[in-house]
């Protein structure tokens, strides 16, 4: 068996139930993707398959001899260099590599032939098995899967130890896809890499042959990586077929037939309760008796829960000048060292853009020269008049401490305890979510408490650095609508396409230092981008068949008597290496030269060499016969 089965699984902390009931089967190459709002118990559920966490109840089977891949947020790397680690993660490789040497050392060593030819056997039995998990190439492996991921050659002899946070998750992340497991579990692995790391990877899993489950609020990759989803919603476990905008489509569904039904049984229960109250005491009390204890056996239909229309809570940006950011000749970096430079962009009320390009390449350094945190390191950034900055930076700083959300929102705004409890509750902090210190928020929720805080300040720019890190789809979608219908001015650097696909009506792209101004969404800016692509590749095949040509009209100049030397030297080449050829296969029939496994491989190469050399001679004879006779 070669899947992974679980039934009736449940698992509660103390008296807190994470999930209950969970039961579904995983078969080997499937993809899944695995969504819920934050605190669903996604990652328990992952971790308990794992066997990296106790479950309470239910039972998980995994085929013997199945192999699983995992990895996590916030892990910790192993000493040595990044190449070292990267390597550690080949080690069923690297042990088969140690048999393959011993085999080898022992045939050559043994006298009986019998036990010599057992051996070599054995030796040929491993081998394939080497072959067929990549091991001739895992070097190479290394390498695509390193510079995918964002790593360069200068980056191998570095220790690993000395990486960043987001880097280092890279590094586990490069490690799990290494392993080639027959299930891959991944816990939103998308969260540290810039979009052309994330598209790479996408190819990278659409092309992986093992299985895959995958934790990931990034709704285009689970678009392009996964064909069915696991929902964890209540503590329980649904499963839909698609990716995950087929799931959307069919939850929408769900939702609005919910909501019919609720509507239709609520109309029900109000006619029955009318009747109950009119009859109860009168000539039909019998009948309204029944009636009552009917109702009171009737099972409820839940009402599906909406988000509260967060966008209708705002107060509208106050108003400022037409152009609200001016980029004159602008150039930015650290310590008067250039990163990006050249900007002469125009930003005007109500625009929304997004800024896009690889990590390191001056997104965050843009927004904080234009916030004034940094220098310039020449030229200008203006706002307009009355233009009021909002800066949403990763670090969230001042959002700690230990009053309760609602006491900041209430003593921040002077607001009503109504009126704090529904801005919150349009942030989905609902009921005693309130009540939570600032100190205990996770980062979800420090995210969406400071943009909510930002449109409250009176900002009418807003700069938006990845607003949507740590946020679940349902947050994300709260903050999206938001953001459509809020009339200020937007910059935002984000690596959620959907997110950008949905706000932004223009693009900024940084690349090679520079940066490139496109007058669409992003969907736009990709169709844009794959043109110039195209048009490269276009050009770039143009001049190889032109090349082609040229070499080709030479080739047809080529007199008579060109062609008969060619042919000459052509034939006495092919007699030379008919002859080695023969040489070899006296060789290879011969069982002691394969007493010697490296000599044994060797002439092997050598007689397949000869072999490939041989058939490229007679395709070569072939087509200067051709041309001799088209000559005469």
């Amino acid at each position: 068996m070669s899947n992974i089965i679980t039934e009736g699984l449940g698992k509660s902390f103390g008296a807190a139930e994470i999930f209950r009931g969970v039961t579904f089967r995983l078969e080997k190459k499937e993809k899944v993707g695995l969504v819920g709002s934050n605190g669903e118990g996604k990652t328990t559920l992952m971790r308990c398959l794992l066997g990296l966490e106790e479950y309470d109840a239910g039972r998980i089977n995994i085929g013997a001899g199945v192999t699983l891949g995992y990895a996590a947020q916030g892990g910790t790397v192993g000493a040595g260099s990044l190449w070292e680690h990267l390597l550690a993660f080949g080690r069923e490789i690297f042990l088969l590599r140690d048999k393959l040497s011993a085999l080898t050392k022992e045939a050559a060593e043994e006298e009986d032939l019998n036990r010599q030819g057992a051996l070599l056997q054995q030796y040929s039995l491993l081998e394939r098995d080497y072959e067929h998990k990549g091991g001739y190439v895992y070097e190479q492996e290394i390498k695509k899967v390193a510079y995918g991921l964002g790593f360069n050659e200068n980056d191998f002899p570095r220790p690993a130890e000395s990486f960043s946070g987001g880097q280092k998750t890279r590094i586990l992340l490069a490690g799990a896809l290494l392993g080639r497991p027959d299930f891959l579990f991944l816990d939103e692995p998308t969260n540290h890499l810039d979009i052309q790391m994330t598209e790479w990877l996408e190819k990278y899993l659409s092309e992986y042959q093992g299985g895959l489950l995958l934790v990931s609020h990034d709704r285009y990759f689970l678009d392009r990586t996964v064909g069915k989803i696991f929902q964890m919603e209540g503590g329980q476990l649904k499963v839909y077929r698609g990716n995950y905008s087929h799931y959307a489509r069919q939850r929408r569904e769900e939702d609005a037939a919910q909501q019919a039904a609720y509507e239709k049984q609520q109309e029900h229960i109000a006619k029955t309760e009318e009747y109950i109250r009119r009859y109860k005491a009168g000539i039909k009390s019998k009948q309204a008796r029944g009636r009552e204890s009917q109702l009171s056996r009737l099972e409820r239909i839940a009402q599906p829960i909406k988000a509260s229309g967060f966008r209708l809570l705002l107060p509208a940006p106050p108003p400022c000048a037409e152009k609200v950011l001016v980029l004159e000749d602008l150039a930015v970096g650290y310590n008067k060292k250039r990163i990006l430079g050249g900007l002469d962009l125009l930003l005007r009320q109500g625009e929304k853009v997004a800024l896009v390009g690889a990590n390191g390449l001056g997104k965050t350094t843009l927004l904080k020269t234009i916030t004034g945190e940094l220098q310039a390191v020449s030229g200008a950034s203006r706002l307009g008049s009355r233009v009021k900055v909002g800066y949403f930076s990763q670090e969230h700083k001042g959002l700690f401490g230990g009053q309760t959300l609602l006491a900041e929102m209430m003593n921040s705004y002077a607001l009503e305890e109504t009126r704090a409890r529904t801005l919150l509750g349009g942030m989905l902090f609902h009921g005693d979510d309130a009540m939570k210190t600032l100190d205990a928020l996770s980062g979800g929720e420090r995210a969406r408490l400071a943009l909510l805080k930002l449109l409250l300040d009176g900002a009418n720019f807003l700069l938006l650095d990845e607003p949507t890190n740590h946020l679940d789809i349902k947050a994300r979608e709260v903050v999206e609508e938001a953001l459509c219908c809020w009339p200020g001015t937007v910059l935002a650097v984000s690596h959620d396409r959907y997110f950008l696909d949905k706000i932004a009506g223009r693009v900024w792209e940084i690349e090679d230092g520079r940066l490139r101004d496109f007058n669409g969404g992003y969907a736009y800016y990709r169709e844009k981008k794959e043109d110039n692509a195209n048009n490269l590749l276009d050009k770039t095949v143009a001049l190889k068949n032109t090349a082609a040509e040229k070499s080709l009209n030479k080739q047809n100049r080529r007199s008579g008597q060109d062609v008969e030397r060619q042919l000459a030297a052509v034939e006495l080449s092919l007699r030379e290496q008919e002859g080695l050829l023969q040489v070899l296969e006296r060789r290879l029939a011969d069982p002691g030269e394969h007493a010697d496994m490296e000599s044994s491989r060797r002439l092997s190469d050598e007689h397949a060499q000869i072999k490939g050399v041989i058939d490229g001679l007679l395709e070569k004879w072939e087509k200067l016969l051709q041309e001799q006779e088209k000559n005469t």
